[in-house]
């Protein structure tokens, strides 16, 4: 039985995702010992009233998960492009297997995932999360004339590598967007050092990058 190392002050990166395969996954096996490993793509969507036009406009965003070990045979051994997948996992810092430099954002790590027949489902985009800011924020008006609040925040997780078969911490950086009352909020509030705690959605910046950066729907600043 593996024994859990000691971690001071380990922080939670939770990611859930319910979204369509978007191909047939390309399972490969590594030796010593033998080991199914795959990355998949999955699209979750999401959509929102524009009040200029009062109509639904809908975004989609694209996850790219790493699925290791069991968990590739037990559900996507037969999956087929188009089968609804339910994925929770965490945030690493390792990039897709065919990324070029400066393209594609990190993977999540599966640690549980799920296969469901094709057809459409309503999406599930959550992360919830625990961390420290390591900025200041920054408050901005968009040209909507809506406020947003940009800060960095930092992570250090703890979480088993079933690769190297041993626990290991992982610190993450990403950035925060927060919105409305909660924006201002932040930026009257929250100092660097202070513990945030956070529920949102994983989204991607539209660059050729696509940065990775969690957008914050609550948001609780705990003061040291």
């Amino acid at each position: 039985m593996h024994q859990v190392a000691p971690v001071q002050n380990p922080q939670l990166c939770s990611v859930t995702l319910l979204g369509n395969l978007v191909s047939k996954p390309d399972i490969r096996y590594r030796a010593n010992p033998v080991s199914a490993i795959t990355e998949v793509t999955i699209a979750t969507s999401s959509k929102w009233l524009d009040k200029k036009t009062n109509q639904y406009k809908e975004w989609t965003s694209y996850h790219h998960v790493k699925v290791e070990g069991e968990l590739v045979e037990q559900a996507l051994l037969f999956a087929e492009k188009g089968d609804v997948i339910l994925v929770q996992g965490y945030l690493s810092n390792i990039k897709p297997s065919n990324a070029k430099v400066n393209e594609h954002p990190p993977i999540v790590h599966a640690s549980f995932i799920q296969k469901f027949a094709k057809g459409y489902t309503q999406s599930i985009n959550q992360i919830h999360c625990s961390g420290k800011i390591a900025s200041m924020p920054q408050l901005i008006t968009t040209a909507n004339n809506k406020q947003m609040a940009q800060v960095n925040i930092t992570i250090s997780q703890h979480v088993y590598d079933i690769d190297k078969q041993n626990w290991q911490t992982i610190l993450l950086a990403r950035e925060l967007h927060v919105w409305g009352k909660q924006a201002q909020n932040l930026v009257e509030k929250a100092k660097v050092d202070d513990n945030i705690i956070i529920e949102g959605k994983l989204s991607y910046l539209a660059t050729a990058a696509k940065t990775q950066f969690i957008e914050g729907k609550v948001v609780h600043i705990m003061k040291n």
